[in-house]
């Protein structure tokens, strides 16, 4: 008997035995993923009911930091200017809801009404998913003969421009392909679209994003029902939110964002930003101020980022009266990594900064005809949070020195509190389980993302995409 030939087969024997002995308690990639998920929620949760906690055993210590602050003169003047801003903020809030309320989308006009559309897709660095969202283009059920679709290589370094050719291939005339010399930035992509484009109405739809086959006549129709409607911003929702935390987050943040906000904004006839993933404009108020809008500058140097917002604002200078419609989707990637989402923020937040500055030369002036007093509150909302950014980042900092424990309890209290409203509002609208992940975010946003306002804020000035050459996944 020849032993060398029947020990490994039974030493495999025996690996073979134990796998199928722990085969069931082996986790597959989606059920590992989605137990992490639910460990993440549960400490989420721990934290929370842990700081509610702390809460209701340290009155005594809370009312003595009250007294101690409230016995000095800076502490008084903030503490009175704190309280306005809170009973301010809780008002406006009450009126959002209200406005929520009252909003209602536009339904789709028929097809004789449609206008004719350019929509035009900037992609850089974009691969394979340009494809994906110029077919989804073509599946709408916009007539034919009233759409241009143009797609426009900004210089990419990887396969981009390979795709657009093999969707020309595939698509025909239905799809026309342009390629930039070198990599401009998304402003001259846009700006190369506007200056080629026929339609009535330009229509754009970033690289990285798909549309519903309803989007585009849902996002049109209020340039016929509304003389006035300038432009009109699309509902973004994360396409991205399968498996990896961060887009989880940003899905329901960002139903918080548009549906709430926009739709209240959208009553007001200001909303302030039409989003780069999906957004349309008139024509005749593109044209009008594309020449400040492509040479557009902020402390002498070329703005290269907030192209979207800079655009909301020029057109609502004019007087145009800039809408959202609700049921006009689009699915867009986000950063599935802490690095891609804080630079993400930065750039919205450096744009949010140069765009308010902007706003503030001619929103309290007469620049449009009607009731101006919504559009000059949400201004006023917006450059509230900027003014007191670095007073309550003092404070904050000077209250983690002071007493560390009363701070993170009385922070983490407030998340489980206000942080209640968006998660009861997601559930409402979409899923009731996924909407837990808005106590998550509330945190991460708190203790890792604080600093993005008051950092953009310092760093206005520069100019930089910041996520362009980061990997798709981050």
């Amino acid at each position: 008997m020849n032993l060398k030939n029947t020990a490994p087969k039974k030493a495999a024997t025996r690996k073979t035995n134990l796998k199928s002995i722990f085969r069931p308690f082996s986790l597959t990639p989606d059920k590992a993923n989605k137990t992490y998920n639910i460990l993440v929620l549960l400490n989420t949760f721990l934290l929370l009911a842990g700081g509610a906690f702390l809460v209701y055993q340290m009155q005594h210590d809370f009312a003595q930091f009250r007294v101690e602050r409230l016995s000095s003169t800076w502490g008084f003047m903030f503490f009175a200017i704190a309280t306005t801003l809170f009973l301010y903020k809780a008002g406006f809030f009450i009126y959002q809801l209200f406005l929520y309320f009252r909003y209602k989308p536009i339904a789709s006009v028929s097809n004789e009404e449609l206008p004719t559309v350019t929509v035009i897709v900037p992609a850089y660095n974009e691969g394979k998913q340009v494809y994906a969202t110029l077919k989804s283009l073509t599946k709408s059920d916009y007539p034919k003969e009233k759409i241009q679709l143009l797609a426009i290589d900004d210089g990419s370094k990887d396969d981009t421009w390979h795709w657009m050719k093999e969707t020309k291939k595939q698509l025909g005339d239905q799809v026309a392909i342009y390629q930039q010399p070198e990599n401009k930035g998304k402003r001259h992509a846009l700006y190369r679209g506007f200056n080629i484009g026929t339609g009535d109405v330009f229509v754009t739809v970033d690289s990285d994003s798909v549309v519903n086959t309803n989007t585009l006549r849902n996002l049109v129709s209020p340039f016929i029902t509304n003389e006035q409607c300038g432009a009109v911003a699309g509902n973004i929702r994360v396409l991205n939110n399968a498996k990896a935390l961060l887009p989880k987050m940003l899905d329901v943040s960002f139903v918080m964002s548009f549906e709430f906000v926009r739709s209240a904004e959208s009553k007001l006839n200001s909303v302030l930003c039409t989003p780069g993933a999906l957004a349309a404009y008139r024509r005749t108020a593109v044209l009008a101020c594309l020449p400040e809008w492509i040479n557009q500058k902020f402390m002498g140097k070329p703005s290269d980022i907030g192209e979207d917002r800079a655009m909301t604002n020029m057109i609502l200078k004019q007087g145009y009266h800039v809408l959202f419609q609700r049921n006009a989707y689009a699915y867009t990637n986000v950063p599935e990594r802490y690095k891609g989402l804080y630079k993400m923020f930065i750039r919205w937040g450096r744009s949010n900064v140069r765009e308010s500055i902007a706003m503030a030369k001619y929103v309290f002036t007469d620049f449009r005809e009607g009731s101006k007093t919504g559009s000059r509150l949400l201004f006023f909302s917006q450059a509230t949070k900027l003014v007191m950014c670095y007073p309550f980042l003092l404070f904050m900092l000077y209250f983690i020195m002071v007493h560390p424990v009363l701070f993170v309890s009385s922070t983490l209290a407030s998340i489980l509190v206000l942080s209640s409203f968006q998660t009861i509002f997601y559930a409402k609208r979409y899923n009731f389980s996924e909407s837990f992940w808005a106590y998550t975010y509330s945190i991460l946003y708190t203790f890792g993302l604080f600093w993005i306002t008051p950092y953009a804020i310092a760093t206005a000035s520069r100019s930089g995409w910041l996520t362009r050459e980061l990997p798709q996944q981050e």
